[in-house]
């Protein structure tokens, strides 16, 4: 992903929480390749170091090793920072119902102080990353940013938590902020491992192990599966909006098309057989459903291409042969 084609002033300096992450790393090194001074701020609960190595020998990034939690930490974080691209949290439906209490912590805590230290620092704009989840019980599709259920999980309670906190804030306090409902981001350095691993990431180490997939329920429950370089292209559209028409609101990021599945595990073994023959000949293996888990979800991005020019460039079948490229060299 170039940020340059989006003409991103790379005189900024961004603050990107979480930047050790999956899509916070790929956020730093897109804006490391446009010429923008970056701060990082991870604590490494769920960011690797080896994500963002590459990046540490360019003067123009710095790390700040920090817990959002901590309010002098946030405030640090804040000093001299144009704009905001905050991705820090807890992420995980299973793991909010595990244990709601640090998903809370970290996600309406550590997002609170993080609105404040940037009201205090006098930062221009609060961009954050909101989430489908907040879409909980609707069954309405696609999903309209202003047509919402009541949330399935802890964890969709603390993301829409932040869509409240970031609103008051921009009506009090006047800092400039824009939500980013994430629809199911998937694409290179997106973890594989663990008990809290994405569906994508995960069923692609399976496979190339040679291992069934498990599925969750019967494999029609759908998503709308979103290439990381699009979730990108938001952030940094959000950034250079001057429409003001545009702030203090949420949208969604995705595609605009659901895929389910028993299609994505086809897709994959699709893909990745070019590199492995053997693997078109494993099936998959069906659990029951999860917990809290949302049948169905596909995500109208009208707002999004009205108010800030959003044209995503990768469809899933795209970004999905992107990200098993990454995967076959790199896991």
């Amino acid at each position: 992903m170039n940020a340059s084609y989006l003409n991103l002033n790379p005189d900024l300096h961004i603050l990107v929480t979480g930047g050790a992450g999956f899509i916070g790393s790929n956020l730093c090194e897109v804006l490391l390749n446009n010429g923008n001074r970056v701060r990082c701020l991870d604590n490494f609960a769920t960011g690797k170091k080896v994500n963002i190595e590459d990046l540490l020998p360019n003067p123009n990034f710095e790390l700040l090793e920090g817990d959002i939690r901590n309010l002098s930490d946030c405030s640090r974080a804040c000093e001299g920072i144009d704009y905001v691209l905050h991705q820090a949290a807890l992420g995980s439906v299973p793991r909010s119902i595990k244990d709601p209490l640090t998903s809370n912590a970290v996600n309406v805590g550590g997002f609170l102080n993080m609105l404040v230290a940037a009201r205090d620092a006098g930062v221009k704009r609060f961009v954050y990353a909101a989430s489908s989840s907040t879409y909980g019980d609707s069954e309405s599709l696609p999903k309209v940013e202003d047509i919402i259920g009541k949330p399935l999980s802890p964890y969709a309670i603390t993301k829409y938590v932040n869509e409240l906190y970031a609103d008051i804030f921009s009506k009090t306090y006047g800092i400039e902020t824009i939500g980013l409902r994430y629809f199911n981001v998937f694409g290179r350095r997106q973890d594989p491992n663990g008990a809290y691993a994405a569906v994508i990431p995960k069923f692609v180490m399976q496979l190339m192990k040679h291992q069934s997939p498990v599925i969750n329920g019967d494999g029609s429950f759908s998503r709308d599966f979103t290439y990381v370089d699009n979730v990108i292209e938001m952030n940094i559209r959000a950034i250079l909006t001057e429409n003001k028409k545009a702030l203090n609101t949420v949208y969604n990021v995705a595609f605009g098309e659901r895929t389910n599945l028993n299609e994505l595990v086809s897709l994959l073994k699709n893909y990745l057989s070019e590199f492995d023959p053997e693997i078109a000949g494993i099936d998959a293996k069906y659990g029951p459903e999860r917990t809290g888990d949302v049948p169905h979800s596909l995500a109208s991005i009208e707002k999004a291409k009205k108010l800030l020019g959003y044209n995503p460039r990768y469809d899933m079948k795209s970004g999905l042969q992107e990200a098993v490229k990454w995967y076959w060299n790199n896991l």
